[in-house]
Parts: C-alpha cells; sequence; structure tokens
C-alpha cells in the first residue's frame, strides 16, 4: 500500500495507498442481458434522489451506484479513476485542482452536460439550510472557475492531497444545473441504468441507458428490480428461494443455510467498516471524559466480535480508522475489557448508580439489539446500569442517529483517513455524531488540518496514528468491532474477479460490474 507515493496522486490521480480487495474465480467476458433482482436492507419510506441525505445501503447503492454518477470512482481494485472527470492535475502545494471533464455525456432527459453542472451540484451541498454530510469537502473550495464547458480550476483554502479521492463521495452526485428540483424528483442523472419507477422504502425499477459513455466496460443488466428487504430472515429466504439474485448483509445465524445450498456464494472482504456507539458529548452525563472512558473499558469487544459477527471482523480500538487505511495504528495500546477499572472511573466520574439509555436497532447494523444486550451485560459487571431502549428500524437514521443522547450506529470507512475524520469529526460537520470537537481536543482539530495538506508521507502516519490515539482515549464514540462486508448471490452472476471493499455489494458497485454468467 505504501508504494505509491502521495505526489503520484498529484501528477496522475493513483490513490496514494491501494485498498485491499478479494479474489474470486475469474469467468468468460462480461455479456449483457437479463434481469438483476436485488433484495437490499437499508431502505426508508422517506428515501428520496437527493444525494445530500443519502444514508444507508439502498439509496447509496441505487444512486452514485447505478443512475447517477459522481466525478471520480474508486475501482474494485482500490485504484482511483475518473468517472464524469477524464484526469486532474494539482499545483505543487495541493490547493490549486484543474479538472478536465468527460464529453459526450447525456442526462437521461437529453441535457448534454458539462462544468456548469458541477458547478451547480456542488454548491447544493453549501447552500443555506443544506445538511449534506458533503458540506465539510465541498466548503473546502473557495472558487470554481469555469475555464471552459469542459474544464474547471477548483482553489481551496488549504492543500489536499486527497481532493480528487473525496470526489468520489457517494453524496456529490451530478445533477443537471437549471434542472435539479427536477432530478432529484425523478432521478435524472447520467448514470447507466434510468429509473421506470420507484416507490421509497418499496421497490425500485430501472432500465438499461442506451449509447452510454461507459458501453462496453460496465452495465451488462438490460435491467434492475431492487426490492426493499429490511427483515434479515425475510432477505435471506428471498435469496435461497430464488426471488432475488443477490443480497447484502448475510445474517450470520442463517450463513450456514445459505453455504449449504449448491446455487449461493457469499462473498465476503475486509474493509473499513466499524460498528459504533456513538455520544453526544455536549450532553450530560456524556460530557464527563471519566464517563466516557469508563464504558470503553466496560465493553467486551471480542464476545461482540465472537457472538454477533460469528468471528467476520476484528476487535476495534475506539477510532474510525479500518485495517484497509493506509495510516491504520496497529499497535496503538488496546482499551480493553476491565470491569474494575470502569467501575473506578465510574466513582472518579461521580456518576456511580447512574442508568444510561442506549437506543438500538436492528437498522443501524444487523445484531444491534443483541450487541447492546451484551454491552449491556458486560456493563453490568463494572456496576454500570445500561438500559436498552429497542427502536423502531423505519426512521431511525432520522429520528434516533444524531438525535439520541447514545445510540447504536455504523459507518462504512472511507478509502482515506482524512475523508473519514473530516466527515465525522471535523468541528461542526453534520454527520459528527458524537459532538466531539475542538471543545473537548484543540490538538485533534489542528492535527486535522495539517495532515490533510501535508504530503510527506512519514509526516502524515505520525499525525494520524496520534489522531487515532487521542480519539481512542477521550474521544465520544465507542468503536468495539470492525465487520466483514458479507454479501451473498446466486452462482449465476458473476463479476470480473476483484470486489471492491469501500463500501458492501462491491463498494455498492454491484449493478454497474457484475453480469449474469
Amino acid at each position: 500500500m505504501s508504494g505509491i507515493s502521495r505526489r503520484g496522486l498529484l501528477k496522475t490521480g493513483v490513490a496514494a495507498g491501494v485498498l485491499s480487495a478479494t479474489g474470486v474465480p475469474l469467468y468468460a467476458a462480461p455479456k449483457r442481458g437479463g434481469t438483476l433482482r436485488l433484495g437490499i436492507a437499508g431502505a426508508n419510506t422517506s428515501d428520496s434522489w437527493d444525494g445530500r441525505t443519502h444514508s444507508d445501503s439502498f439509496m447509496i447503492m441505487m444512486a452514485h451506484g447505478a443512475v447517477f454518477d459522481c466525478l471520480t470512482e474508486v475501482a474494485a481494485d482500490g485504484q482511483l479513476k475518473g468517472e464524469l472527470a477524464e484526469s486532474w492535475e494539482a499545483s505543487a502545494d495541493a490547493k490549486t485542482w484543474t479538472f478536465k471533464l468527460r464529453q459526450g455525456v447525456t442526462f437521461h432527459n437529453g441535457k448534454s452536460f458539462g462544468a456548469d453542472d458541477v458547478i451547480e451540484s456542488l454548491n447544493l451541498h453549501v447552500a443555506e439550510g443544506a445538511k449534506s454530510a458533503a458540506q465539510p469537502i465541498v466548503s473546502a473550495i473557495t472558487n470554481m472557475e469555469k475555464v471552459n464547458d469542459h474544464e474547471i480550476i477548483f482553489t481551496l483554502a488549504a492543500g489536499n492531497a486527497d481532493f480528487p479521492f473525496l470526489l468520489s463521495d457517494y453524496h456529490i452526485l451530478m445533477y443537471p444545473a437549471g434542472q435539479v428540483e427536477e432530478a432529484i424528483a425523478n432521478g435524472i442523472g447520467t448514470g447507466l441504468y434510468k429509473v421506470e419507477s420507484f416507490d421509497p422504502g418499496v421497490r425500485l425499477l430501472l432500465s438499461r441507458v442506451d449509447g452510454h459513455y461507459k458501453d462496453g466496460n460496465s452495465g451488462w443488466f438490460d435491467s434492475v428490480e431492487a426490492i426493499a428487504i429490511n427483515d434479515s430472515t425475510a432477505r435471506m429466504n428471498a435469496l435461497m428461494t430464488n426471488q432475488v439474485d443477490a443480497v447484502n448483509r448475510v445474517d450470520f445465524k442463517t450463513e450456514p443455510l445459505l453455504r449449504a445450498n449448491p446455487m449461493i456464494n457469499i462473498f465476503e472482504v475486509t474493509g473499513n467498516q466499524h460498528y459504533t456507539f456513538p455520544m453526544l458529548t455536549d450532553l450530560d452525563p456524556f460530557s464527563n471524559l471519566k464517563l466516557r472512558q469508563a464504558l470503553k473499558h466496560a465493553v467486551n469487544r471480542q464476545e461482540m466480535v465472537d457472538k454477533i459477527l460469528l468471528g467476520h471482523g476484528k476487535v476495534a480500538n475506539d477510532h474510525p480508522i479500518g485495517p484497509a487505511n493506509q495510516y491504520y495504528a496497529a499497535d496503538l495500546e488496546q482499551n480493553a475489557y476491565d470491569p474494575d477499572k470502569a467501575a473506578s472511573l465510574i466513582r472518579e466520574a461521580g456518576l456511580e448508580g447512574t442508568t444510561i439509555d442506549l437506543s438500538a436497532s436492528n437498522a443501524a447494523f444487523s445484531g444491534a439489539i443483541d450487541a447492546a444486550q451484551l454491552y449491556q451485560a458486560s456493563a453490568k459487571a463494572a456496576g454500570i446500569d445500561i438500559n436498552v431502549i429497542q427502536e423502531p428500524a423505519d426512521g431511525y437514521w432520522s429520528n434516533v442517529w444524531l438525535k439520541k443522547a447514545w445510540c447504536a450506529c455504523y459507518w462504512s470507512g472511507r478509502a482515506t483517513e482524512d475523508w473519514m475524520f473530516s466527515t465525522a469529526y471535523e468541528t461542526g460537520v453534520p454527520w459528527n455524531d458524537s459532538q466531539w470537537d475542538d471543545k473537548d481536543s484543540p490538538r485533534f482539530q489542528e492535527l486535522l488540518l495539517t495532515a490533510r495538506a501535508e504530503l510527506d508521507s512519514d509526516k502524515r502516519r505520525s499525525m494520524y496514528g496520534e489522531m487515532q490515539m487521542i480519539l481512542s482515549k477521550d474521544g465520544g464514540t465507542v468503536v468495539p468491532m470492525y465487520a466483514n462486508y458479507v454479501d451473498a448471490h446466486n452462482t449465476k452472476l458473476t463479476n470480473s474477479g476483484t470486489i471492491g471493499n469501500v463500501f458492501q455489494m462491491d463498494s455498492s458497485r454491484l449493478v454497474e460490474r457484475w453480469w449474469f454468467a
């Protein structure tokens, strides 16, 4: 992973760190045809084509992985490549970036794609009142200069060696300028597939676009039917009874049944996905550092990996940087399960006898309720009383996450350290789900800005290592485990032999990359 330099990224657009990927048997060349049927968890009745709101797997997969395009894309092998951008170059300080856009691209309504669409689409994320997780990315752009219809110069407030990577963010979809509201209402993008019908939280039908710029490289299905199946048992049954061709988030309890079926393959990759319990540190009692540290020593992480993940993952250490990241600090001192230490910290916090509510739903991650109950049991040995509140699955992300003081959550992780930190841990960003910010650690926020502009890899490694240590010891999120992506498909589906690990379902690009054997 360290063989590709940051300076190489600046010059060529290649990723500074190549993510790991898993291999599967190679098959014959891809061919067009058929209707792909998907059973997908992570759907909500409030779903829309507004990329700023996308937070769960159904819309991530159907939007940036089928109907819309971004400027850049992380390929299955972890390399960064152009999507609607053909190439990019940076100044020596990584503050000025020149992007050349792909020509001959049209939206589903026939409008030609160009620089105006890019500028208007990016400005959506910093519009007054916009609540976009990509706001930190776009707000760092101080100027967008249209050179011509297919060339834009971006000027950043500070150097950012990862900037091209950030433009692959699934929130930053390209919409037609002057027609954004219509595009959001009807799903009008430049992607390989156009919307035929959409019942949010229920079902989506797509058809293949003819004469697409990706012809011959991607998009092998004639049509796609995506069915929202949030219930894990129903989702696994749909695959086993051939009602769907592929499902995400394999239920580990029924995994042996899937493996016993000769018509089903399970595909698993190790990425940066992590399961979390964020606390709102601007609310009592979570503003108390000793309480947060006590809760970190009151969770039996290995038990969760064994019983919730059934071994499909590993113990984490209360920070969001995963084993597939370039600067993952594997040698940090581990926050271990220690009931005596947790009890001592609770006494120091002056919170003995306090009952703490923990909201959970399996919408957060498969087994989240069981994980919360395991947490409740392990904390009891430290004299900490956790009250588990089982929340409804529908609307969990709009009604519980970011609103309840302590809850269950999951993060896919991000391809670079700065991308992850700036999305969820930078002061003031919309998705800082612990509200742990410069009031808690000015040092962390200082390092975030410094590391972002640093081009020396060794210096970046040192800074990102310190940031992981600070979060592990003082942060407002309990991160007990990394979870592999484990999905399943009918054996009639196949792929190139390399599966992406940025998100589930081949980095949420299965619709584009797979075909019927």
